[in-house]
């Protein structure tokens, strides 16, 4: 059986970006549509997300999802359209830990350039008693700094941020941090 594409993807009808060229005043090669000319820009993912402290604890999360299903994690994900990094942070924290939190201050900035991500993470605290797995968690758990298992950690970002969080406990007013001396996030 030979399936014909629909009238609206055959040549000279809007193929859409399928070309691979520098655009004129610009830098870099993207896509562009041959029939239009419009450019597709492909930027970098916002990641938010949280450390967040209970009773001089850290709150994390054991992922039920891949990347890195089982190991575990600060409650964080990718920022959705038309919602705010705040929003989104306390977003993250209830689908992933069912923590509804306060976010007291920016804790860090990353940058990892591989996986064209820029992450934001906040410090936290329970805004309500109360917290569980959430649907992309196959557990919560609280834990003290000695324990946290950072063989398990499921990715750099984690460590980087916990020694951040670490780092800056007891004070209230200081500078955000960003990746620690020639760290890009590769494992």
């Amino acid at each position: 059986m030979t399936v014909k594409p629909p009238p609206s993807l055959t040549p000279g009808s809007g193929r859409g970006p399928s070309l691979r060229a520098v655009p004129e005043g610009d830098t870099r090669e993207r896509l562009i549509c041959p029939d239009c000319g419009f450019v597709q820009y492909d930027n970098p993912k916002i990641v938010v997300g949280s450390v967040i402290a209970v009773e001089g604890k850290i709150l994390m999360c054991r992922r039920a999802i891949p990347p890195r299903k089982g190991f575990w994690t600060l409650p964080a994900g990718y920022l959705e359209l038309n919602e705010t990094p705040h929003d989104g942070a306390r977003r993250e924290a209830w689908e992933e830990a069912r923590a509804r939190i306060t976010l007291d201050a920016l804790l860090a900035v990353y940058s990892i350039p591989r996986i064209s991500q820029v992450q934001m993470i906040w410090r936290a605290h329970l805004a309500e008693p109360g917290f569980g797995a959430g649907p992309e968690s196959q557990e919560v758990a609280l834990f003290d700094w000695g324990d946290i298992p950072w063989g398990e950690a499921a990715f750099p970002s984690v460590r980087w941020a916990l020694n951040h969080f670490h780092e800056l406990s007891g004070q209230q007013i200081f500078t955000p941090r960003g990746n620690p001396p020639g760290e890009t996030g590769d494992f």
